[in-house]
């Protein structure tokens, strides 16, 4: 179940990654990168 969760918060972090084409405030890039983080954890260890 863990694998689950951090390939789905990779993947919307990765989708979320998409909004650096529009302007973004710094609170929308640290939430991108602690999906990204949180994501990569959660499905390989």
């Amino acid at each position: 179940m863990k694998r689950v969760f951090g390939l789905m918060l990779f993947c919307f972090g990765a989708g979320m990654a998409l909004l650096l084409f529009i302007p973004e405030t710094i609170t929308t890039l640290i939430f991108i990168i602690g999906c990204l983080t949180l994501g990569y954890h959660l499905f390989c260890c």
